[in-house]
This record gives C-alpha cells, sequence and structure tokens, in this order.
C-alpha cells in the first residue's frame, strides 16, 4: 500500500523549489489562503447536489442529472471526492489517494510528467496534498461515451490542491471531458492542479477542458504528457469567463515514433482578467506531428498567448497559429510563438496575427442587411470556429454549445 506522503529526498527537492521560486518574487503568496477544508460526504446519488452547484458544473460541460452520454464521472469538491462511478469495467475512474492504496505500481508514474520542482505551486501540491483523479484505459478498451470529471471549489478562501493521473494502456481510446469551476460567489480562492497523462503505444486520449472561475478566483494547472509510438493526444481547452489571474502552459513530450499531438485553445477574456496562457510539444519520436491553434479575443482583459514546438528528430512536423483579436476596452494581447530545431530534416512553421475587427468586414456586411452587432457577432464567429478533428460527438457539440454561449454573453 502506497502512501501519499514520498520520501524525505523528495520533500526537500520541493521545498528547495518553493524557496527558489520565492526569490524570483512570484506573483501569489500561497500563505493568504486556506490550505484545508472539511471532508465533504461522499454521495452515491448526485441529486442531492445544490442546484447553484450544479448549474456552475453544467456550464463547464458536467451532467449530473443525466449521465447517459459519460462513460464515468468523478467529483471533487475542496479536497473530497464526493463520487466517483464507471459504466466500462475496462476504464477506472477513481479518486488518486484511492488509486496508490489500490496499486502499488502508480507510485512510479507520480512526478513523472510533470516535475515536482518546477515550481512553487507544484512543490506545494507535493507538500500538501489535496486529491484530484485517477483514469485508466485498459488495453485495447475504448471509451464509448466521455468520461467527466469536476473540481469544484465551495469554500471561501481555499487553496485547491489536486494530483490527477490519466493513463491510456497500449491500444487504447480515452475521451475525457473535465469542467472547473467554483461555487456562484464572488469571493477569493485559488486551484493548484497537477495533471499528468501517460499514452503508451498506439493509445489516444481526447482531452477537453472547460474553465468556468469566479472573478476572484487565481489558477495555477502544471499539466505534463509522455507519448510513446503511435500515440494520439487531442487537447482542447475554452476559457469564457472571468478570471483574477490564469497561469497555465502544458508540456507534451512526443518520445515514441510517429506521434500526434493537436492543442486548440478558445479563450475570451473580460475585464480585470489576467491569462498567461500557452501550450509546449517536444517532438522527439521520429515522424511525429504536432498542431497548436489558439483563438483569443479580449474585451479588456489582458492575454499571453504562448506557442513553442521542439524539433528534436528527423521527419517532424509542427504548425503553430496564433490568432487574437482586440474587440474592445484597453485589453492587450502579447503573443509568444517560438519554434526550435536541433537538427536537419525538421518542418516548423507558425503565424501569429493580433488585431481589431476590420471596418470594412463590419461595412461590407451591413450593405447585404445585417445590423452592426449582427455583422460584429458573425465576425466573431468566424474567429472563433476551430475546427477539431477525431473527436466524439458529444464533446463536438459541447464544445459548440460552449462557444454559441460565449458569444451570446459577448454580444
Amino acid at each position: 500500500m502506497h502512501s501519499l506522503d514520498t520520501s524525505r529526498a523528495a520533500q526537500e527537492k520541493a521545498r528547495a523549489a518553493s524557496a527558489k521560486q520565492a526569490r524570483y518574487g512570484d506573483d501569489i503568496n500561497l500563505a493568504k489562503y486556506e490550505h484545508t477544508a472539511e471532508e465533504v460526504p461522499y454521495q452515491e446519488d448526485l441529486s442531492v447536489i445544490s442546484e447553484d452547484a450544479k448549474r456552475q458544473m453544467f456550464q463547464t460541460g458536467v451532467v449530473v442529472d443525466d449521465d447517459s452520454q459519460r462513460s464515468g464521472t468523478i467529483i471533487q469538491m475542496d479536497h473530497s471526492v464526493i463520487h466517483s462511478m464507471t459504466k466500462q469495467a475496462d476504464i477506472e475512474v477513481m479518486s488518486t489517494k484511492k488509486a496508490l492504496e489500490k496499486y502499488d505500481w502508480l507510485a512510479d508514474y507520480m512526478w513523472k510528467a510533470v516535475a515536482v520542482d518546477s515550481d512553487k505551486y507544484t512543490a506545494h501540491v507535493e507538500l500538501n496534498p489535496g486529491n484530484g483523479y485517477f483514469i485508466r484505459a485498459l488495453p485495447g478498451s475504448k471509451s464509448v461515451y466521455p468520461v467527466q470529471a469536476c473540481l469544484y471549489i465551495g469554500k471561501k478562501n481555499l487553496a485547491q490542491s489536486v494530483h490527477n493521473i490519466i493513463i491510456a494502456e497500449e491500444g487504447s481510446e480515452l475521451h475525457i471531458i473535465t469542467g472547473c469551476t467554483t461555487a456562484p460567489r464572488e469571493e477569493p480562492a485559488m486551484h493548484l492542479g497537477v495533471s499528468e497523462f501517460y499514452i503508451k503505444k498506439g493509445a489516444k486520449i481526447s482531452f477537453t477542458m472547460i474553465h468556468n472561475w469566479s472573478p476572484e478566483t487565481e489558477v495555477r494547472p502544471r499539466t505534463g504528457v509522455i507519448l510513446e509510438e503511435g500515440g494520439i493526444y487531442l487537447s482542447n481547452y475554452i476559457i469564457m469567463k472571468p478570471v483574477k489571474s490564469l497561469q497555465a502552459n502544458p508540456i507534451a513530450r512526443c518520445n515514441g515514433n510517429n506521434t500526434i499531438t493537436r492543442f486548440n485553445s478558445i479563450i475570451l477574456c473580460p475585464p480585470g482578467s489576467n491569462m498567461d496562457l500557452g501550450s509546449q510539444v517536444i517532438l522527439n519520436g521520429v515522424g511525429s506531428r504536432t498542431e497548436i491553434i489558439s483563438r483569443a479575443i479580449t474585451t479588456g482583459g489582458n492575454i499571453i498567448a504562448r506557442g513553442y514546438i521542439e524539433g528534436n528528430a528527423p521527419d517532424v512536423k509542427g504548425h503553430l497559429e496564433c490568432r487574437g483579436l482586440i474587440l474592445k476596452g484597453d485589453g492587450h494581447i502579447h503573443a509568444i510563438p517560438e519554434l526550435k530545431g536541433n537538427l536537419a530534416g525538421i518542418d516548423l512553421s507558425h503565424e501569429a496575427a493580433v488585431g481589431k475587427i476590420a471596418e470594412e468586414e463590419v461595412e461590407y456586411l451591413m450593405m447585404r442587411g445585417l445590423t452592426r452587432d449582427e455583422a460584429t457577432a458573425t465576425i466573431v464567429r468566424g474567429f472563433l470556429r476551430v475546427d477539431i478533428e477525431g473527436l466524439p460527438p458529444e464533446l463536438s457539440a459541447q464544445i459548440k454549445q460552449e462557444v454559441e454561449t460565449a458569444e451570446k454573453d459577448l454580444m
């Protein structure tokens, strides 16, 4: 049996990382948040969850009243996993704590895709373990519907600590939709989330994350992905609601030959929000491919849109596309696309553009009978449309719904 406590050496390493980060004057003082919370009772029947919580979850694609189109469900409130279930015998869904107790070998996966000393936030998750979810597709299994996971903060001023482990065993296919949200109150909170993905030979994961934080929430997710030969990872990230501060820059390491990785991001940044978002792909396997596609709109908030592709093997190909739109207000967008090639025989490209809606485009549509608002909405709709291949219909429909809802709020 394995405990979440790790070796003294690992803890000392984490403390050193935290101290190092602090010397550089990081932007968040973790001491201002509470780090413990009362246990929330486990619920077999999710109908007892409050209507406010259900509404918040629904806005992130997590459905608790009718899970007929979900292969499994896991919900964490504060530090407590209050519900977990799976409808497929070949897909496992449980809390990280329970999984570590069940499987001795799982300890070998901890902190392999994300380094414990990456920064003070990963160090904090190591030294102050909360919980998290464990999702695993057994060899050759295929998820009929997506597995849904929800990370919910209900306690005021809590720093929620999460460590997730997701494994797609050889030849399996796993679809996940994760919704992250808070109680519908404008109160301070913080989310510290570590997610580690392991995609074995010939396996595939499609992962859609929808954030619906409160305007006073500070968010620091740290994600790492390791792909073996022929592995596929499709990531879709959507945020359309205010957040005080968000910083995320997941990294995928394509270690096996002929892997495929795609990152798609749809970002709407309202006034008062600060978002530093990006994706990184390291192409270590021969013949590997990647695309990083980002669409960002500011209506007064600040966005840093990052992208990084590194080619380290022959016949790899990568493309990075970052487009930003300053719609109104005093918002800023800073696009930072980066490419690094370390040998001959690679093909890496990028394009980046930041601007505003062209007046001639609006006038063109108005000449054909649209009002100014209708013309603007049409242009925004086209801007946000990102073609995402390889998703099951349920995830595609959820992404479309989120974008359409945001368009209505925006206009």
